[in-house]
């Protein structure tokens, strides 16, 4: 019987963006909701997979309260998390499709012991990429024990990835190996919406650099010219790491106010105006604009494109297709 071994090149994030002259498209997915099949997010991944992204990130997401209404009037809460399987998705992404994957891990909802353990299931998944984020406020808060510990900021969370690294675990251990993840953070080009100013912002943007972020992927934005201030502001503060763009789609007219509710952006007066005069268009005018402002970001020199997938791989085929054209 003969023994077919396949050898699956691991590449990290900070490695793939010193390759600059390269154009190149990463991807963002979500895991399916819970009693989804694996198929879900299997077939998204080999619709992108021609476009040979250098990675592709997992979203994570933390327990919420569902309420439900018993037959006798009783109200019931269960705890649960809608989209399990960031650490599962991961694997299958990363060793059947030998995709690098970008597993993200949140501070809210989680101890630090649960982080450790996560972080050592997926060394040993062979995942060497981070994503680390403080995570949205839900409407339930999970009660830690006294002996419990949390990461209360992202730049918490870099330093715990960041000192395994080192080899340092939250218990001391004997002869301790190091873990060689990267490690990722958020940037937002018009302010986290809980930051009084921009300048501020950027001050925290630093400290998770300084507690050793490698790069940076930005929240979405739909007017570059914010993405190319940001930027500008960014390098001023010392920030020397690399800074992705993340571009989102637009595929309908309720998206005008879902999104600045819920993500805290602004649609220029032209997108906008757009979407308004021909709401019927909507998915087509998303489409054009993203291929225009994906086109005006490579022509200043921004080489690597991050895309924000969710679940529609076909908006994304056709903005990346449509970049390529002459």
């Amino acid at each position: 019987m003969v023994t077919i071994k396949f050898k699956i090149l691991i590449m990290k994030v900070h490695d793939c963006l010193k390759k600059t002259d390269k154009l190149v498209f990463s991807f963002e997915i979500i895991p399916p909701a819970r009693g989804s099949r694996l198929t879900d997010i299997t077939d998204i991944v080999e619709q992108l997979q021609p476009f040979n992204p250098p990675f592709i990130d997992v979203t994570s997401h933390p327990a919420e309260a569902i309420y439900e209404e018993l037959n006798d009037g009783a109200i019931k809460r269960r705890i649960r998390r809608k989209r399990p399987g960031t650490i599962g998705i991961s694997g299958v992404i990363q060793n059947r499709y030998n995709i690098d994957t970008v597993a993200h891990l949140l501070c809210r909802g989680f101890t630090k012991e649960e982080t450790e353990d996560a972080l050592i299931e997926l060394n040993y998944l062979g995942i060497k990429n981070i994503f680390a984020l403080r995570g949205d406020e839900t409407n339930y808060k999970k009660n830690f024990g006294k002996d419990k510990t949390v990461n209360e900021h992202a730049s918490d969370l870099v330093k715990q990835v960041d000192n395994l690294r080192k080899g340092i675990y939250l218990e001391d251990i004997l002869n301790s190996s190091p873990i060689d993840f990267c490690i990722g953070v958020s940037g937002y080009p018009e302010k986290h919406f809980e930051a009084p100013n921009l300048k501020t912002d950027i001050m925290y943007l630093k400290k998770k650099v300084e507690a050793g972020a490698d790069y940076i992927v930005t929240q979405m934005f739909f007017d570059n010219h914010h993405f190319f201030q940001y930027v500008k502001l960014c390098r001023e503060a010392g920030i020397k790491v690399p800074i992705i763009p993340g571009i989102k789609i637009l595929n309908n007219v309720s998206q005008l106010t879902s999104i600045p509710r819920k993500f805290h952006v602004n649609f220029p007066d032209e997108l906008v105006d757009r979407l308004m005069k021909d709401p019927g268009k909507a998915r087509e005018i998303g489409i054009d604009w993203s291929i225009k402002q994906s086109k005006d970001l490579i022509g200043n020199g921004f080489n690597h494109l991050h895309y924000f997938v969710m679940n529609d791989a076909d908006a994304i085929i056709q903005v990346v297709e449509g970049i390529s054209q002459v």
